[in-house]
Parts: structure tokens; C-alpha cells; sequence
């Protein structure tokens, strides 16, 4: 009789799995090629991280290279600068989180409470281009302005009759001005994301607070923010997966190979690419991006947990 019963619950859940699966075909069809996309670039190169433990091997290929066990790892920490880099690429990325996503937050609102359409789409328009351009241009770009002989910068010193500015030679100022080309070109893209959340509140209780006699800065402060709220946090939780790697394309194509200038600008990537680019050392570059992962994955988790302590309700899992 026990049998029969489990056997007969059994395919009641079966049963109600399929019929919620036929429910919602469409939805399932969908995300079906997000779900093949992320399958087919994020999980199946998993089994490529053996290389991070391998000596790489061309012709024996990944299982069949030699077993070395740590030593990849070894690079990074006898190299003498595991902190330095470490240290830089985290500062880095905590500058970019933090302030691209206050910025970011500012101009959402800022856009919300223009009332001109024309000006709103211009501005949403002429924010979010340099998000399109590449960042080899940006180099380009930076250096046409910044060049000691030629810049446009120091053009304009000159015919002020000031002396020369020299940033290529000058490590403090390069941590300012990375900050900032970041968030030039990444702010208009962020923004609209926060933008989005603003435009899912609520019409009625805006209107509902204009009529209770609230300014603008009130509606910001007692709805708008705490709306944006669990949209800033997921986010944030996000950008903390990554935040020990570093935006090779932009640092490589500003700063490029001037020593000068390494102390305050060389990241694990940059790093790493100018060590292993002459003989393509491909384990120690896959040791690299393991650490990094694995730094990553363990700042998310701690992020989360504390998350979860202060408000479940805005935690990823």
C-alpha cells in the first residue's frame, strides 16, 4: 500500500512538472538561446582550468600534458609583485564600481526629471556613444590630447604662455585620469539600466506624492532611491565577481609599455601579457585567471552573506 502511494506520488510530480513545462513553453523557448550560449562559452571550457595545472604541451594537448601541480601558480608569487598588482587592480576596480555606479545613479535621475523629450533623447544619445568606441581609439584619443610635443593640451598651455605638462612621465596623475576615461565611456551605458528602474516605479505614486505637496528632492529621496535600491545592490554584487580583473584593453592601450608609469598602472593583466607574450606561455596565463576566479568567486560569496544578514530580500541566493 506504501508502494503504491509514493509509486502514485511519484508520477503526480512528474506529471505536474510536465504540465508546468508545457504551461510555459513559450518563456522555456525564449531563454533557450541564452541557456545554449552560456552552456556552450561558460561551462563547457571548465575542463580547460586543468591547464593552470599542466606544463602545456602543443602537441599532447591539455590531459595530455604533464602533471606540475602549483607550480604555474608560482609565477605571480615569485615574480615579487602579487600585491602591488593585486593591490592596483582591486583599488582600480573598487574606483570604478563605486563611483560609475553613484554617477551612473545621478544622471538616471537627473535624466528622469527633464520634461523636454527632444533634450532627454539627445542627452540619453550623446551619453551612451563612447560606449561604442573602441578602445584602441580611446588610447589614440588620450594620447593626441596628452602628448608632451603635440597635445592638445599642452597647445593650449603654450599660447597660455604655461610650462608643459608632462603625464607620461608622472605615475600620481595616471590613477585620476584612468578613473575618469572610465567613466566617460562607461556611464552612459550603466545609467540607462538605472534609468530603466526609475521607469518601472509606479506612475500613481508619483503623482500621489506631487499631490501630498513633496518637491523633487523628496521624491528622490523617500521613493526613487529606495526603488533603485535592490536593482544597485544586485548590481554591485555583480561588479564584485570581477573585481580582480582588470580592463586589459583600456590600461594596454593608454599606458602601453612605459615603465614610467607601472606603479600606479600595471594590473595583473598587463602584467601577466607582458610576461608571457614571448614564448605564449598559455599555463601560467590560465594559473592567473584561476586566481583571479577563484578571488572573485570568495569576495562574492562574503558580499552576499552580508547582503543576506542586513536584507535577505536583496540577496542573490
Amino acid at each position: 500500500m506504501i508502494k503504491r502511494n509514493k509509486t502514485t506520488s511519484t508520477g503526480v510530480r512528474k506529471r505536474s512538472l510536465l504540465e508546468t513545462l508545457w504551461r510555459y513553453r513559450v518563456l522555456e523557448l525564449m531563454c533557450l538561446p541564452a541557456v545554449v550560449f552560456f552552456f556552450m562559452f561558460s561551462y563547457m571550457p571548465m575542463p580547460g582550468i586543468w591547464v593552470a595545472f599542466v606544463k602545456y604541451n602543443y602537441r599532447k594537448g591539455i590531459f595530455g600534458s604533464k602533471f606540475v601541480g602549483l607550480q604555474n601558480f608560482e609565477f605571480l608569487a615569485e615574480s615579487g609583485k602579487l600585491f602591488s598588482l593585486t593591490r592596483n587592480t582591486v583599488l582600480y576596480n573598487l574606483a570604478f564600481i563605486i563611483l560609475g555606479n553613484l554617477v551612473a545613479v545621478l544622471i538616471a535621475i537627473l535624466l528622469n526629471e527633464i520634461r523636454a523629450k527632444m533634450f532627454k533623447k539627445v542627452s540619453q544619445t550623446l551619453m551612451f556613444l563612447p560606449y561604442f568606441i573602441s578602445q584602441v581609439l580611446v588610447g589614440l584619443l588620450v594620447y593626441s590630447l596628452l602628448n608632451y610635443d603635440t597635445g592638445f593640451v599642452n597647445e593650449i598651455l603654450t599660447a597660455l604662455g604655461k610650462a608643459k605638462w608632462q603625464p607620461y612621465s608622472d605615475p600620481t596623475v595616471w590613477p585620476w585620469l584612468i578613473v575618469l576615461i572610465h567613466l566617460w565611456q562607461q556611464t552612459g551605458y550603466n545609467s540607462v539600466v538605472y534609468f530603466a528602474a526609475i521607469c518601472g516605479i509606479d506612475a500613481e505614486i508619483i503623482e500621489a506624492s506631487k499631490v501630498d505637496g513633496a518637491n523633487a528632492f523628496q521624491r528622490i529621496r523617500y521613493i526613487i532611491l529606495p526603488s533603485l535600491r535592490p536593482t544597485i545592490v544586485i548590481l554591485l554584487l555583480f561588479a564584485l565577481g570581477g573585481i580582480v580583473r582588470g580592463n586589459f584593453g583600456l590600461f594596454w592601450n593608454i599606458i602601453g609599455s612605459n615603465s614610467v608609469l607601472y606603479e600606479t598602472t600595471d594590473i595583473i593583466e598587463t602584467f601577466v601579457y607582458r610576461a608571457t607574450m614571448s614564448d605564449f606561455n598559455f599555463s601560467t596565463a590560465s594559473a592567473v585567471g584561476f586566481y583571479q576566479s577563484i578571488v572573485g568567486f570568495v569576495i562574492v560569496m562574503l558580499a552576499n552573506f552580508a547582503v543576506k544578514k542586513i536584507d535577505p530580500d536583496y540577496s542573490l541566493f
